[in-house]
């Protein structure tokens, strides 16, 4: 192993508390009177918020009076934010998301703020432990993968950018469930993330709204159609600070909580059944109780419906009272006509597509506009994000269902859907079988409404989110809608923001990147690249495997305390971390893992690279696939785990309850990255960019944002193997024949006959007979196609990483090229292509400052 003498020292020994505690210039400055309020602050929450003393508190409560501490110095300038904004009055983005992955808030906030040193010296002090502390907080897990997590990307980049931004979404009170791992299965158990409180929001009852489903649409000749007898549950606003880093932005995360209101189900009392009557409330809080833990997979439930409207409605009257009382409209006549200018929506996914007609309905029924003024605001506001080619994910709306909950939205998709029409038969009069393709209803197998055509037509935007996916949607998804609009598409590579996933979760690479090239990177990523000045240079290359090495030493003692595995720090870490999919193609990692042990098997005496494969991600409750692949990697890992003839050459870990704070923990640990999804069906991928930024490498297909990895880095510094798109496109057309690959590579048919005899199920050997016969007969994402050529590219990783000298050249030449996947990146992209708007490092003065710096700042915002 490529490690100094001094990393093995380093290995043996524990940290000392003055190590633990070494100064990181971008976490900011110890001074000694910020530590000293700090303590102040800490110990008045102690006292005052929490009624606690030091003899009775437990480490829950140092952990709400240290969040409660760091939120002080959030609400100054998170106040001033707001006094700023409306000063100015900029361009507002509206960010709709029914999801929102954010993970812990304490730590995120200590970088953005520069508080991270100064408080861990003011816990030290305190006699306390600070990751002890970090490890008492819930994940905040209201999204399932990608999407959620992307969206709270954003967020920390819209206020780091300076941007008027707000996130808007639900306040699940039951997150992503918690996977336990029982006898080698998952389990599902309630996130109670709520169960004792949240430091980090604000309730704003002051601003609670009604929402209207179900009743009826009243017509009179003459007049507008009425929306009447609807039922109505009220929204509670609960928001969330989003600090910008270093800048004194604060923007707000506004979810909203679904309350019945006092007169709800009024009837059921008057006839004496009081307590029925109070117990049905809870049918109209149910709207707001839980995520639905479905990824890349539609669920055409009635509630999931009311969760999509429920969001849309309150969130449309939130933006229009903002328009209304921004200070431009309270010293004139109010006119719509300027709504686009200072209102982008955002819809990430179809999940927020109600909005669309929502906002027709308010401007036509509400606000008395015209349909075609109403139709041009409504198509300049709006902007549409997809994320996913994947039939089963697209969302498509029974009508019948949608005509009992939401009448007068269905009347206004189905004009819409009527002007739409008119127009594409206008242009192609003779060809039904493209007006039947572009209609916003599908008629075949009971009517539905297509919810990506309604985004499409009533938005001026519509991108993908990797290059290749947004040339897939082009041709192939939306085909006619692009070549009618071709302006209309556009691309928004992915991002992640490199707070969070190199600051906060790997110290010691940033660090080591600060001191090698400046502290600007952080907020500039592409200057990651004069890290290639130092692809060469022995001490970096040394400091940069030594970084690793600590974080596999640290991740491995984690592991050891958890599982009750002995785990080898030297072996290479092979991680595959993610929701568990047929298409993200676990089952082909499982493959390798047992030709691998097969290999050991057959020549112990052999050498070979060791490795520690960990696979970790949840599957949706009720697919039944995704959970019998958990089950059979829990299996083999039972076999490889246990056998003396592999030892430490080999261990298998599936990762339990993988979520964005233990994707912290193991993302810096990675060696190499496993990005295996079949070419065309990631729609982008985030992990991946992760894994870059930490100094792992990637082996992957040609597919999602691995594609413009590789356009960065040089394909020959990722592990490419496997078909491109066109070759899929190929074997589909000729025909994906399974049994023709096993019968012709030895390897794969023994791995197939091991799982179809038994051998990792002695007492159940017919178990995976469902995951067998899917593979043979009805594998859409065609795993033995790719084997031999994942299989080879693998031996291809242990040929490089027995030479670990060039490995860390490559990981070096890797986070050199990861400056592009920054989420500042995107969404400046998206700023100045989609929404309108520019971003600025204009600094808002703090708290401290009078209010005519202020005003200053904001008059000279207005000028650029």
């Amino acid at each position: 192993m490529f490690i100094t003498i001094y990393g093995l020292i380093r290995m043996a020994t524990p940290l000392t508390d003055q190590e633990k505690r070494k100064q990181i210039s971008i976490r900011g400055i110890v001074g000694v009177e910020n530590v000293a309020e700090l303590k102040k602050g800490f110990n008045r929450h102690l006292h005052f918020t929490l009624v606690k003393d030091r003899n009775v508190a437990t480490p829950r409560d140092y952990y709400f009076a240290l969040s409660h501490t760091v939120r002080d110095h959030l609400v100054g300038r998170w106040i001033r934010t707001q006094q700023f904004c409306y000063e100015a009055d900029p361009k507002r983005v509206y960010y709709l998301s029914l999801e929102f992955y954010m993970g812990r808030t304490l730590q995120n906030t200590m970088i953005n703020l520069g508080l991270q040193n100064a408080c861990d010296e003011a816990i030290y002090q305190l006699g306390l432990d600070m990751e002890d502390l970090e490890e008492m907080e819930e994940d905040a897990g209201l999204g399932n993968g990608g999407l959620g997590r992307l969206a709270a990307c954003f967020l920390d980049s819209m206020a780091t950018l300076g941007l008027a931004a707000y996130g808007y979404g639900i306040r699940y009170e039951y997150g992503i469930f918690n996977q336990k791992i029982k006898d080698g299965w998952q389990v599902e158990e309630a996130d109670d993330w709520l169960r004792y409180g949240n430091p980090w929001e604000k309730a704003r009852p002051e601003f609670m709204l009604p929402v209207h489903f179900y009743g009826r649409v009243e017509e009179e000749e003459g007049k507008e159609p009425k929306w009447v007898d609807t039922q109505v549950v009220l929204a509670m606003p609960y928001d969330t600070p989003i600090p910008g880093y270093m800048n004194n932005t604060v923007n707000t995360m506004r979810l909203w909580s679904a309350r019945a209101p006092n007169d709800f189900n009024l009837r059921d009392f008057n006839v004496g059944d009081y307590i029925q009557a109070v117990l049905d409330r809870n049918l109209a809080e149910n709207i707001s109780r839980v995520l639905y833990p479905n990824d890349n997979f539609f669920e055409g439930k009635e509630l999931r419906l009311k969760q999509e409207y429920f969001v849309v409605a309150a969130t449309l009257q939130d933006v229009i009272r903002r328009f209304k009382t921004s200070k431009r409209n309270t010293s004139g006549p109010l006119s719509f006509d300027s709504f686009p200018d200072k209102v982008a929506i955002q819809l990430n996914d179809t999940h927020p597509a109600m909005a669309i007609p929502e906002l027709m309905r308010i401007f036509v029924d509400i606000e008395k506009l015209d349909w075609d003024t109403a139709w041009d605001i409504t198509k300049r506001t709006f902007a549409y994000t997809n994320h996913t080619v994947l039939p089963e994910a697209l969302e498509r709306w029974p009508v019948d269902l949608m005509e009992k909950l939401l009448p007068r939205h269905l009347q206004i998709i189905y004009k819409i859907n009527l002007i739409h029409l008119n127009h594409i038969a206008s242009l192609f009069p003779e060809d039904m079988d493209r007006i039947r393709r572009m209609s916003l209803i599908e008629e075949g197998g009971g009517k539905r409404v297509n919810m990506a055509h309604l985004c499409i037509v009533g938005s001026h935007k519509v991108n993908g989110v990797a290059k290749i996916h947004s040339d897939i949607i082009k041709r192939d998804v939306f085909q006619d809608f692009s070549e009618l609009e071709p302006e209309k598409f556009q691309n928004k590579t992915n991002g992640i923001t490199p707070r969070r996933w190199l600051l906060l979760c790997n110290p010691g690479l940033a660090d080591l990147i600060a001191e090698a090239i400046g502290e600007e990177y952080v907020k500039d990523l592409t200057q990651l690249q004069k890290l290639n000045d130092l692809v060469d240079d022995e001490a970096f290359i040394r400091d940069v495997a030594k970084v690793k090495q600590d974080n596999k030493l640290k991740f491995a003692h984690y592991l050891e305390k958890i599982y009750k595995v002995d785990i080898n720090p030297a072996s290479m870490f092979d991680v595959h971390v993610k929701r568990i999919h047929e298409y993200k193609r676990q089952l082909l990692n499982c493959l390798h893992v047992i030709t691998m042990y097969n290999r050991i098997k057959s020549h112990p005496t052999k050498p070979f690279i060791p490795r520690t494969v960990i696979i970790g991600g949840k599957a949706a409750p009720g697919y039944h696939m995704a959970k019998m692949i958990i089950k059979l990697i829990t299996s083999v890992a039972d076999v490889v785990n246990n056998d003396p003839v592999i030892g430490r050459k080999l261990k298998v870990i599936f990762l339990e309850n993988y979520r964005v704070s233990l994707a912290e923990k193991v993302i810096p640990a990675t060696d190499l990255s496993e990005q295996i999804s079949t070419a065309g069906t990631e729609a982008s991928g985030t992990g991946n960019m992760k894994f870059m930024l930490n100094g792992a490498l990637t082996i992957g297909t040609m597919d999602g944002a691995n594609v413009e990895m590789a356009e960065e880095a040089g394909e020959e510094n990722l592990f490419i193997f496997g078909m491109r798109v066109n070759d899929v496109a190929e074997l589909d057309k000729k025909g994906y024949n399974a049994l023709q690959y096993y019968e012709n590579l030895s390897e794969l048919k023994r791995a197939i006959n091991q799982i179809k005899s038994g051998y990792f199920s002695p007492k159940q050997p017919e178990m995976f007979s469902d995951i067998i016969n899917m593979l043979f007969h009805h594998d859409r994402f065609k795993v033995f196609a790719d084997y031999e050529s994942y299989v080879k590219c693998q031996d291809r990783v242990s040929a490089l990483y027995k030479d670990q000298r060039e490995w860390t050249r490559v990981v070096i030449k890797n986070i050199a090229a990861s400056g592009k996947f920054s989420s500042d990146r995107t969404i400046t992209e998206y700023a100045t292509e989609i929404w309108g708007v520019e971003p600025t490092d204009l600094k808002i003065p703090p708290p401290g400052e009078p209010r005519e710096a202020l005003e200053e700042t904001a008059r000279s915002l207005r000028k650029t």
